[in-house]
């Protein structure tokens, strides 16, 4: 059953990549304010998962309900535009446009969504800041370090104060000290906010940063016993 109050859910998801089966029946849910890891070994369908919950992916069949909104039902216009408004993203390579400095990074998305430049620039350099990185606003991502990039990822997913945050392996290409402190700020930005955070993470230490935690093995989500 679907805890009363979520902020996103999932119910029955099915998706195959030709006759390989990613996910087979998959729930989820999670509240506003709450980080949920999402756990599983390799090729268990946990992207796959956070790909659906996102809107970048359609489901074969199941829904995705974000506030009144079944996503699968979306246009991908549609599920783009949510996207840009209400969603965040951080990958594990952070993925940061080279041609632009990291203030303009951080704008990015608060650019698409029609804020003008320079309200949008004060706004991202407030969140470099939060996250301990303005000293790089001006510097392009490939003239900053691997940790500090990361950083200037985090500080763009939550310039445009998102209710939801996929975080996909964050720290999976950080060293330990990097990875924690990334992890710290990340969290603790999104519950000042009540954004809810979707991560997804093979490492049991990022994990020990979340509410709860689920196990996703062979296309099927299970909470893990012990978690809340």
């Amino acid at each position: 059953m679907t805890p009363a109050g979520s902020l996103l859910e999932a119910s029955a998801l099915r998706k195959a990549y030709g006759s390989t089966p990613a996910l087979d029946g998959a729930d989820f849910s999670i509240h506003p304010g709450e980080v949920v890891a999402v756990m599983g070994p390799s090729g268990s369908g946990k992207s796959t998962l956070l790909h659906c919950l996102a809107g970048i992916i359609r489901p074969d069949s199941g829904s995705v309900r974000y506030g009144n909104r079944d996503l699968t039902e979306l246009s991908d216009a549609g599920r783009s535009a949510l996207r840009r408004a209400d969603f965040g993203f951080v990958f594990q390579f952070g993925q940061l446009v080279p041609e632009l400095t990291c203030v303009e990074n951080v704008a990015m998305p608060l650019r698409l969504n029609g804020v003008k430049r320079k309200e949008a620039e004060v706004r991202s350099l407030e969140w470099l800041e939060r996250l301990e990185v303005g000293e790089v606003a001006a510097k392009r991502p490939g003239e900053v370090s691997g940790g500090q990039g990361q950083r200037v990822a985090v500080a763009r997913a939550l310039a445009a104060r998102p209710r939801v945050i996929f975080a996909d392996e964050p720290t999976g290409a950080l060293d330990s000290l990097n990875g924690e402190r990334v992890m710290t700020l990340l969290t603790d930005a999104a519950r000042d906010t009540n954004a809810a955070v979707v991560l997804v993470t093979h490492e049991s230490r990022v994990a020990a940063y979340s509410d709860r935690e689920v196990m996703v093995r062979d296309g099927v989500a299970q909470e893990m016993a012990g978690t809340v």
